[in-house]
């Protein structure tokens, strides 16, 4: 029997490069003729041109489906809804930006059919990225890491090829704030790394900015580590020490009529600084995993589809 690819593609207001993303990964595809394939674009609530340009697609080839929100739910929850609706034996996760090429795939099942349930893109260099993106990548991986229990390969994304079982299991995690590739090293399994280059973007901008890179960024650590909170315990521990030192300095400084110390201003100062930046910080990190754990118990789904073509 023909094994069949699932090739799932994010899209939010890419109309600029849809057309030509749709026919690099088609073409991609039709090139590999012994494995039927389909391609499930979800349309994240684009503002653009990008649904009807959808719609005309999927009209000319039944292997196209449509999955369009009603809304911008972010890119997380549109790869989620493609993968739940994917029927391939193994399924691509690939933007349609084309950062990362489409011509890969066929090497890419080369490495699934020789047994590697997971085949993860790692960039070995990436163009068109600014300094200031560069360094926040090296230093959110480098502190994911450090405080994860799981080891999440750096320099990674969401491109990679996944085998059916494996996408069986990320099904059926209940979890609201899905952190898909954290959880794809999370469930184990043969996995390989693919090394590639990363290319710029066709044309527009990019649908990561600092705020969206920032909600990623502590979806991944709050998801994978309780180590904040217990870092907030030590915090709280080595302050207790701080305040008996400064306390013991005080009196030693008044016992010894040393007169180096504004009388009672400079011990409560730092005494006050000090324990409101702690909590603070102690109730922000705290209040985001309360906010996880409310957005769990509130069972709201991911994300609302309005739309479905060519899909049953």
């Amino acid at each position: 029997m023909m094994k069949k690819i699932s090739v799932v593609i994010p899209v939010y207001n890419e109309e600029e490069v849809l057309e030509i993303s749709y026919k690099k990964i088609k073409d991609t595809l039709e090139k590999i003729s012994e494995y039927k394939y389909e391609m499930i674009f979800v349309n994240d609530g684009s503002k653009d041109r990008t649904l009807q340009m959808l719609e005309y697609i999927s009209r000319k080839n039944e292997n196209i489906k449509v999955i369009s929100f009603s809304r911008n739910f972010g890119h997380q929850a549109a790869v989620t809804a493609g993968i739940k609706y994917s029927t391939g034996d193994a399924v691509v996760i690939i933007d349609a930006d084309l950062q990362d090429p489409p011509e890969l795939i066929p090497e890419m099942i080369k490495l699934w059919e020789d047994g590697n349930d997971v085949i993860y893109g790692k960039r070995k260099k990436r163009k068109g990225e600014s300094a200031f993106k560069l360094l926040t990548a090296k230093m959110f991986y480098k502190t994911l890491n450090a405080l994860s229990d799981v080891e999440i390969p750096k320099d990674t994304g969401d491109f990679r090829l996944v085998d059916k079982k494996v996408i069986d299991v990320i099904n059926e995690m209940p979890e609201h704030n899905k952190f898909l590739r954290g959880l794809f090293s999370w469930v184990g399994f043969k996995q390989y790394a693919y090394e590639y280059q990363r290319d710029e973007r066709l044309s527009g901008k990019t649908k990561y900015p600092l705020k969206k890179m920032w909600k990623l960024a502590t979806d991944g650590i709050i998801s994978f580590s309780t180590k904040p909170l217990k870092i907030v315990g030590s915090i709280g521990f080595l302050t207790i020490i701080l305040s008996i030192a400064i306390l013991i300095y005080s009196l030693i400084s008044y016992s010894l009529k040393l007169n180096n110390l504004t009388p009672g201003w400079t011990s409560i100062m730092v005494a006050i600084t000090l324990f409101s930046g702690v909590q603070l910080l102690s109730i922000w990190i705290i209040s985001e995993y309360i906010s996880r754990i409310y957005d769990e118990t509130r069972k709201r789904p991911q994300y609302i589809i309005d739309k479905k073509i060519n899909l049953d």
